[in-house]
């Protein structure tokens, strides 16, 4: 089971893992890269990551706003035309008669 999840015998993959260890910090070191210089390095990208997704946030947010003041009166515009455009012409018309013979009928009690 340890032969499978390691890949291979345990004791030579744990020697070849300390060997390739060693090699690589050699490497680092000549070439002047220390540990801390690889977490500090690993911490300004994690901060650089999580400032640019709040610019992008930021960003996002203008956009919308720019276009929600063009895009949501145009929208209601477009919802109210039609509304009254698909009214039908014979609901338009009984109210339309219903309102002026309002205007022809006397007050009640006969008061003109």
């Amino acid at each position: 089971m340890l032969e499978r999840f390691f890949g291979g015998q345990p004791a030579a993959v744990v020697t070849r893992l300390i060997v390739i260890s060693i090699v690589v910090g050699v490497i680092l070191t000549a070439i002047g890269i220390s540990p801390f210089e690889i977490v500090d390095s690993v911490r300004r990208l994690v901060q650089r990551i999580y400032n640019m997704g709040f610019e992008t946030v930021e960003w996002v947010f203008r956009y919308f706003w720019l276009g929600a003041i063009v895009v949501f009166p145009v929208w209601i515009a477009s919802r109210l035309w039609s509304v009254y455009a698909s009214e039908p012409e014979s609901d338009a018309g009984k109210r339309r008669a219903a309102r002026d013979s309002m205007a022809d009928t006397p007050p009640p009690g006969g008061a003109a």
